[in-house]
């Protein structure tokens, strides 16, 4: 997806933004290594020098439906002091009525912040939780 206005990204610029949907982390081992072999090894080289200063994240859906594909983007953090039960109770409503996902962070790669609510059109997300809305384009397949 193309997207602007994420701090992480190209500095708040246009910049992009890939999801891959895997059953579980065990399934990124095998992806890894068929990404780095064999006829894919020089693409993906090329590529990877292109995104020196790339970011990355592994999140894990906690809540909604991946969409296919999403238009919006609410990145945000877990308030200090609210614990994760609150947040999802909070949280669900929203994610229902808009048909979304809700993603949190499973491992740190990256500055992005913990959570992302994925959605259609751009939700109106608690101001408890100063999320950063940012709406996405998607670039493949191409329309």
């Amino acid at each position: 997806m193309r997207l602007r206005g994420a701090p992480w990204a190209n500095q708040g610029a246009a910049a992009y933004e890939d999801w891959y949907l895997v059953r579980d982390m065990a399934a990124l081992a095998p992806l890894n290594e068929a990404a780095v072999s064999g006829p894919r090894k020089a693409p993906h080289d090329a590529v990877a020098r292109l995104a020196a200063a790339g970011t990355a994240g592994l999140y894990g859906l906690q809540g909604g439906a991946p969409l296919e594909p999403p238009g919006a983007a609410a990145w945000f953090g877990k308030p200090s002091g609210m614990r994760y039960a609150s947040l999802f109770a909070l949280l669900e409503p929203l994610v229902s009525s808009v048909q979304g996902a809700l993603w949190m962070r499973q491992m740190v790669l990256g500055p992005t912040p913990e959570f992302c609510l994925q959605s259609a059109t751009p939700a109106e997300v608690p101001p408890v939780f100063s999320a950063l809305g940012i709406a996405l384009l998607p670039v493949w397949p191409a329309r």
